[in-house]
């Protein structure tokens, strides 16, 4: 594939990726296989992806951060927590399968999708957090950073949706709020494992530096329409990409199989 057809490819794609994924998380599921296609090493593809997914969720965190649509401090504390999590999750991988982590996804995630189609009054403009005890809060933060860290670090798809979850049902956010507090926790994922792939040389800069001009248009258009329109835009963008990360799912375990 040449270059040309590579970008026709992946620009389009990463553009949408970054739309989605401004608003509701879970824009990996649409940009990683676009780099994929192009038939470059898996590597190099995670890799390019990282560098247009950490610069695009720069922009939206800006954003968020520049209408006051987050909690900054409950944010970074969280990711963190994420960090750490992150880390123990990759090592895991170095030493379990799994298959058993899908299957157990592939249940819960219709029940997730329930849960966000019909709890309306606490997942729109209702915020708790401020009625929280400290240690609660605390002890939110880090549940919320360690285990879905650990799950981005073990597996990953669709972290950014289920952080944007347990910011609003853990830790009581509203949804815009869990949506700008999620960005914080992204980036800081993005940038350790963006650096780590610049050291191993695994990037393709001529498809992903015009990638990441896309990825910056997607989720600044993404990111204005979930601060301007909060729950009632974000919500359907979330079961899109819960029923996105099932397939998926549904899929490698099919392949798994077979």
């Amino acid at each position: 594939m040449s270059l040309l057809e590579m970008l026709l490819v992946v620009c389009p794609l990463v553009f949408f990726a970054s739309f989605v994924d401004a608003i509701a998380g879970g824009g990996g599921l649409i940009s990683l296989p676009a780099y994929l296609l192009t038939g470059m090493p898996a590597h190099m593809a995670i890799g390019s992806n990282k560098l247009s997914a950490a610069v695009g969720t720069a922009i939206a965190t800006g954003r968020f951060l520049k209408e006051g649509s987050l909690h900054l401090q409950i944010a970074l504390r969280t990711a963190v927590f994420a960090f750490v999590g992150s880390c123990i999750g990759a090592q895991l991988a170095l030493h379990i399968s799994d298959y058993y982590l899908r299957v157990v996804m592939m249940v819960l995630l219709p029940c997730v999708a329930v849960f966000v189609l019909f709890n309306r009054q606490r997942l729109d403009k209702e915020s708790r957090f401020e009625q929280f005890s400290r240690s609660r809060i605390f002890l939110g933060m880090m549940a919320t950073g360690l285990l879905i860290g650990m799950y981005d670090g073990f597996f990953g798809p669709g972290t950014g949706t289920f952080l944007i979850l347990a910011f609003t049902t853990v830790l009581g956010f509203d949804l815009k709020r869990a949506c700008g507090n999620t960005k914080i926790v992204n980036l800081t994922t993005n940038i350790a494992a963006l650096l780590m792939f610049i050291g191993a040389g695994q990037i393709y800069y001529a498809v992903a530096i015009p990638a990441t001009v896309f990825s910056i248009m997607g989720n600044w258009v993404g990111s204005g329409l979930a601060i301007k329109n909060g729950a009632k835009f974000i919500r359907p963008v979330m079961i899109f990409v819960l029923c996105l990360l099932f397939i998926r799912l549904a899929y490698d375990l099919f392949t798994t199989a077979l």
